[in-house]
């Protein structure tokens, strides 16, 4: 993505939700996303997967349209895939579907994300040790309690979403030393009390 670019963001209905909402197929995409293009059998590896297992996944969020074929790499047989889009948009929507597949696969995409963030928080704190002191002074793991309503918490929701966004506009140039990409969670719900 260029400076100037605008992330290209899916948001995500019931059609597409039902191809995607699947374990390896998230991480799949999020591993192009994440790490750029490659092949089925690097992704394997580098998923602990069989090579046919990849391949079969990423045929199907190809025929879902989040990936697609890298035509500036792979030589001969070599097939290399990118992911079509930077993000994916939940609407909440589904989860409330009148078909209970759409729910199901709602739940499904929605504990995997939760699931995603518990394992980068764990890798990080198995891995801070490995980075500069700068860089373990930049991390966060903070929790708030706020009483908000619920047109408080969207408003919050909002503004936090528009100040991460803001800093995609900020980053330095392809090569500037120092620099890592990093990784935001934001996780706000309500909860009982008493």
């Amino acid at each position: 993505m260029t400076e100037d670019e605008t992330p290209k963001v899916r948001t995500l209905d019931p059609h597409s939700l039902r191809g995607l909402a699947h374990p390896l197929r998230m991480r799949l995409l999020s591993v192009l996303r994440h790490d750029g293009p490659a092949t089925a059998s690097g992704l394997a590896e580098k998923l602990g997967e069989s090579s046919g297992a990849t391949s079969y996944h990423l045929r199907q969020l190809a025929a879902h349209g989040f990936v697609e074929d890298d035509p500036e790499r792979g030589k001969g047989r070599e097939r290399w895939w990118k992911a079509s889009a930077h993000g994916t948009r939940f609407d909440d929507t589904l989860l409330s579907n009148p078909d209970p597949a759409v729910r199901g696969a709602a739940d499904l995409f929605i504990h995997e994300i939760a699931t995603t963030h518990t394992q980068e928080v764990a890798t990080w704190l198995g891995t801070m040790d490995d980075w500069p002191e700068e860089w373990r002074r930049s991390a966060d793991l903070s929790d708030f309690t706020l009483r908000l309503t619920a047109a408080q918490a969207c408003e919050l929701r909002d503004k936090l979403h528009e100040l991460i966004e803001s800093y995609r506009n900020l980053a330095p140039a392809p090569g500037t030393e120092g620099v890592a990409q990093v990784r935001l969670h934001t996780h706000a719900f309500p909860r009982t009390t008493g």
